[in-house]
């Protein structure tokens, strides 16, 4: 089934779809949606290729999960997660070297690596300010 058909036919229905009082846009509580919008561009469930990254169970390092392409009739099966616990520099060449190397979109490349950063920055351990005295 093409991906633009499984849109019409999610489009109104989804169980990921959020919707806000006084607020157009609706967002999307799908675990491969990047964006949290739900739309067709961003939407996990519809798209053949798509990524996300997410916190590592340990509190440290991420968990970066893709879509294969050719395993849409096996959804169980279409997901593989691969722990990234290595320092920031390396996650964030090995996110753009997978995105690179498997031809996903270059605009999903931009926004993991946000994430990834934003998600590594909040692991780091907070040091204490010294008083001057």
């Amino acid at each position: 089934m093409s991906s633009h058909l499984y849109w019409l036919i999610v489009r109104k229905s989804s169980s990921h779809m959020v919707k806000k009082r006084n607020i157009r846009k609706y967002f999307s509580t799908d675990p491969l949606n990047m964006k949290k919008i739900h739309s067709p561009r961003y939407c996990g469930l519809v798209q053949k290729k798509a990524i996300m990254v997410d916190p590592h169970p340990s509190s440290n390092g991420v968990t970066f999960i893709y879509k294969k392409k050719y395993s849409q009739h096996r959804p169980a099966r279409a997901l593989l997660r691969t722990p990234m616990r290595k320092n920031a520099r390396r996650t964030m060449t090995n996110i753009k070297k997978f995105v690179r190397r498997f031809q996903y979109r270059k605009d999903l490349k931009m926004l993991a690596l946000r994430r990834a950063s934003a998600i590594l920055k909040s692991q780091r351990p907070l040091v204490p300010k010294k008083k001057v005295s």
